[in-house]
């Protein structure tokens, strides 16, 4: 697999399998753009994070400390004359809505203004449904929606074109499953843009309230008219010819989820796809839908905007209800709909759910530096020294399931909302705290502290500190050691709290009765209407070097009363029989003060006894590992191949993905296309996920029920989710891994049994396999390699076995990043794929 900075000097034609992310980065560098701002944001992290910040070398790029800063610093690119970017999600937009609302109506020549907002509209990992276009097109903003992935790499230039063209700003607005999902895209020429000449009167930015209507006026009446002749033409917007009487207009990533649904039921209609959702090129509909002589169908992410806009221009269209709740489409969804209009045949009905799947809520990762807060905070709770706890964005949000967290409002609002609590019920100060990460406080958090000493609200405010912005991905924040640029940071988030005059207290987060004392003792304060802002240090889990995540403890089990309360962690398993055991997640708490062994009363968690192993001065042998060279003809393939696979966040399901499409490059499909859709954010480790692959004959990252040639199943209690069953084809096959994994708190009993699951599915054509025992029985005692155990069997089954062992290999190798992973996968995947199974 290619870096980076390969992929951006490599020749045009070059083929990738890129995340939508990772593409649309690749398109803003050979687009020209000069300067990339933004704030990390699930789903739009990637941008930067994943690609365009290792290329510093070659554009201006930097994370700010939110949105609204970010919107301002590209706003001063773009004056400076530099093609401009900036990242965002949606509740970033809204965060920076002034700055961009004001910005909207601009006029004077300058370097390109294009914002990338990512929606959500599932959601997966932010709290916004909300249809941004509304809010864009009452700001005159052009908007564009990219359609699939190979949209995503060409779109930045089109945005930027126009943006320049007509001195806009522009939004390219992207569905966040085009944004995580990866498919196959093919580079174009790349080009260089000479930033503008700086304009020699920069009076032409104020803003004051005349020339703003002046603006408003021109933008509205001479700016959008001109953008909408420029949509009428627009490649964006593309019409296919079918062979039925009825058609469809479709917007943005959904023209995916339609195409994959017509492919399943053999449909061909009439297409207009519209990738320029405001303005519309509206002869172009009235054009198209005058060509329709049947039924006319209209799909669009978010809300009914387009279907609005198209019905006052007189043009009846099936479409959302009036109060319709559907923001995005699956293939299913279509089928369904499309199925109450027109004559189709469903491939399958569903599978009643029969034994409810485990509930696995998400969950801070094992280790986690917030787990002994939460443990502190439910405790007080139970004592009734707190009654509420106001809870923010972020990691922070998921001790929500400690019962650590009441209550989320948006990013930097925990404590602002506690203020107004205690300022109408000031006999709660001193029973009321609120919570943040280091990240949201440096993002809009530090304006709240500000208040509540402006305000002389007394109370407690507790960061939780630790060092990133861990949720989407570990970016640098201000309160991290270096910025993105690798400078050290000067900004010091201690002293940046004293400075607002709070009393402020430092807590390492791993010391359970230092933060249980502390907080009773700062509730106290709050009773004579004190303010202290509380910082809990621990350094992120994903940060922290492997050597130091090595379990380091053992149950004496002579000792262990079997009481439970170590159990609130996935590192560990609790079984009121056989009491606690750890599981192959633990992390050792990085080597601090384990948290579940201060949780137990007895002592029972101990060091264990570590045998020393003797140096040597040699270095390791490693075995030559060598993989065949094979081809494969189209004529040998099915016309496509599809699979999906559930397990829990840390499984390696990712991996297991990004293995099946690099192999696929290195087939025919390479010709057609290939799509992998993968879950991220909320699901952290423990969490259920679900990775799904296609190729050939395919479109879209959501796979249609009936579709899928195999079902893999990595722990076992994950087959049981709604749908899954469903996607399998009639005489596909499960792979069944018979891994357990009790969520913390999560009784064994409560846990499905196996032989339940087994006549679950044992109509089935089932293949199992215990793969961490087929892992541990090479030496791999973690079961770490499980997934490349399951991994080799797959290579094994129909169809997948029409792919020669050799490109599996190859592929296997190439995504090894160094001898011992090279040796270790190259082992668990033969024995996968000599498992008798």
């Amino acid at each position: 697999m290619a870096n980076f900075k390969e992929m951006v000097q490599a020749p045009s034609g070059t083929k990738y399998i890129l995340q939508g992310n990772q593409a649309f980065a690749l398109g803003v560098m050979h687009a020209g753009y000069h300067c990339v701002e933004g704030y990390p944001g699930t789903p739009s992290t990637e941008v930067i994070d994943k690609s365009l910040s290792k290329v510093q070398d070659l554009i201006q790029v930097g994370w700010d400390v939110n949105e609204a800063v970010a919107v301002a610093v590209g706003i001063g690119h773009s004056v400076a004359g530099f093609d401009t970017l900036v990242t965002m999600k949606t509740p970033g937009a809204f965060q920076a809505g002034d700055t961009i609302t004001t910005s909207a109506f601009y006029n004077a020549p300058a370097g390109a203004m294009v914002l990338y907002v990512a929606t959500d509209y599932v959601p997966s990992s932010t709290q916004h449904v909300i249809d941004l276009r509304h809010f864009f097109a009452s700001a005159r903003i052009p908007v564009l929606e990219p359609k699939n992935h190979q949209d995503m790499y060409e779109i930045s230039k089109h945005a930027a074109d126009l943006s320049r063209e007509y001195n806009t700003p522009v939004v390219i607005l992207a569905n966040g499953i085009l944004c995580h999902s990866e498919g196959l895209i093919q580079t174009g020429e790349s080009r260089t843009i000479e930033p503008r000449e700086l304009g020699k009167d920069m009076k032409a930015w104020m803003s004051i309230p005349k020339l703003a209507r002046e603006r408003y006026d021109s933008a509205t009446s001479i700016r959008i008219p001109e953008v909408a002749k420029w949509c009428e033409t627009s490649s964006l917007n593309t019409s296919i010819k079918g062979n039925e009487d009825w058609g469809v207009i479709v917007a943005g990533e959904s023209e995916i989820m339609l195409k994959e649904a017509l492919n399943i039921c053999g449909l061909k209609p009439n297409i207009l796809s519209l990738g320029t959702v405001y303005p519309l090129p509206e002869e172009k509909i009235k054009e198209f839908a005058n060509s329709v002589k049947g039924k006319l169908f209209i799909f669009e992410d978010g809300d009914k905007f387009i279907q609005d806009r198209i019905s006052l221009m007189g043009i009846e269209a099936i479409g959302k209800d009036k109060y319709s709740v559907i923001t995005d489409y699956t293939p299913e969804m279509i089928i369904e709909i499309l199925s109450k209009h027109i004559d189709i045949e469903k491939r399958t009905k569903a599978e009643e759910a029969g034994i409810p799947p485990v509930m696995r809520p998400p969950a801070i990762c094992p280790g986690c530096p917030y787990r002994a807060f939460g443990e502190s905070v439910n405790k007080l709770r139970k004592q009734k020294k707190i009654f509420t706890s106001f809870g923010d964005i972020g990691c922070s949000t998921l001790i929500y399931f400690q019962n650590a967290i009441d209550t989320c409002l948006c990013m930097g609002g925990s404590d602002a909302m506690r203020q107004g609590f205690v300022l109408s019920r000031p006999e709660y100060a001193h029973k009321t705290i609120s919570v943040l990460g280091d990240s949201c406080e440096c993002h809009s958090g530090l304006d709240a502290t500000r208040n509540a000493v402006f305000r002389n609200t007394p109370g407690v405010k507790v960061i939780l500190d630790n060092r990133i912005t861990a949720m989407t991905g570990g970016q640098p924040a201000p309160s991290s050691p270096c910025n993105l640029a690798g400078e050290q940071n000067k900004f010091n988030l201690q002293k940046a709290e004293e400075a607002e005059e709070a009393r402020v207290v430092t807590v390492n987060s791993y010391d359970l009765k230092g933060i249980e004392s502390e907080l009773k003792n700062s509730l106290s304060l709050a009773e004579d209407g004190e303010f202290t802002t509380m910082i809990l240090e621990g350094p992120c889990m994903n940060m922290t070097p492997s050597k130091l995540k090595k379990r380091s403890l053992t149950i004496d089990k002579d000792v262990c009363i079997k009481c439970g309360k170590c159990n609130i962690c996935p590192g560990i398993e609790f079984d009121k029989e056989t009491g606690p055991i750890f599981t192959s997640m633990c992390t050792n708490c990085g080597s601090n003060e384990q948290v579940c062994k201060q949780m137990c009363p007895v002592g029972a968690i101990i060091p264990m006894e570590i045998e020393e192993k003797p140096k040597s001065d040699k270095a390791p042998v490693f075995e030559n590992i060598e993989v065949e060279e094979v081809s494969i003809s189209k004529e040998e393939l099915p016309k496509s191949l599809r699979l999906a696979i559930r397990g829990i966040g840390g499984q390696g399901n990712l991996f297991f993905g990004k293995v099946l499409s690099t192999m696929m490059m290195n087939t025919p499909y390479a010709d057609s296309h290939i799509v992998k859709g993968d879950t991220h954010g909320m699901a952290q480790l423990g969490g259920p996920v679900i990775s799904t692959f296609a190729c050939g004959d395919v479109y879209s990252p959501n796979l249609a029920p009936g579709s899928a040639d195999v079902l893999v199943v990595m722990e076992m209690s994950e087959v049981l989710r709604p749908g899954f069953l469903d996607l399998l084809k009639p005489n596909g096959t499960i792979l069944f891994n018979t891994y357990r994994a009790l969520p913390p708190n999560t009784k064994i009993e409560d846990y499905p049994k196996l032989e339940d699951i087994r006549k679950k599915i044992e109509n089935y054509n089932v293949i199992e396999i215990d793969a961490v025992k087929v892992a541990q029985s090479f030496g791999d005692m973690s079961g770490k390699s499980a997934n490349v155990v399951v991994l080799g069997l797959l290579s094994r089954l129909d169809p997948f076995n029409k792919i020669p062992e050799g490109i599996w290999m190859k592929a296997l190798m190439n995504l090894s990043p160094n001898d011992n992973i090279k040796q270790a996968n190259s082992i668990a995947f033969k024995e996968g794929r000599e498992y008798d199974k």
